[in-house]
């Protein structure tokens, strides 16, 4: 039982990791990243449809992202889309592809930037924390286990737990690092 509750755990524990790392890449550092544009759906013959799935997006140089429809008539959708989506880009249109320049970060900026990425950290952290309190609870709530067993699952679990933390607070660090390049 304390085995499948610990797989468990360790599971959620890399859901918010992985939502962390989802997060802090949509944030625009500088840098051209396709992750930027991961969430816009464009309107494609009446159904909202991920840009990747009607159009070629690609990086072209480090500031630069690329997007080719596929249909010339989904151009000024896929503009509508990309402005709609707030990304904080302006596509630039030629009739036969988008260019999203972006532009360099001031520094102002990348200290906001670093601000947000502490923030995001945090929130991540107390998802972690929430989840061990959870499982904690569950742990001192088993009648069957005996109190010896429930000591060192609870040890067990707050070593997983400040593993998971260590493993958020470096993806952090580097971020900060890459933002303030």
């Amino acid at each position: 039982m304390l085995n499948d509750l610990f797989k468990e755990t360790a599971d959620n524990f890399e859901k918010s990791v992985a939502a962390f790392q989802r997060d802090l890449g949509r944030l625009r550092t500088g840098r051209a990243n396709l992750a930027l544009l991961e969430g816009v759906k464009v309107e494609y013959y009446g159904s909202p449809t991920q840009l990747n799935q009607v159009a070629s997006v690609n990086i072209a140089d480090p500031r630069l992202i690329t997007v080719k429809p596929w249909d010339k008539a989904l151009m000024a959708a896929i503009e509508k889309a990309i402005l709609a989506a707030d990304v904080g880009i302006t596509p630039n249109s030629d009739g036969t592809i988008i260019r999203l320049p972006i532009p360099p970060l001031t520094v102002e900026r990348r200290k906001d930037l670093v601000k947000q990425v502490k923030k995001m950290a945090e929130n991540a952290r107390v998802s972690i924390r929430n989840v061990r309190r959870d499982f904690k609870s569950q742990i001192e709530n088993d009648e069957e286990l005996p109190e010896d067993d429930q000591h060192r699952a609870v040890k067990k679990l707050d070593d997983l737990t400040a593993e998971f933390i260590g493993r958020i607070d470096r993806i952090a660090e580097e971020k900060e690092k890459e933002v303030m390049e």
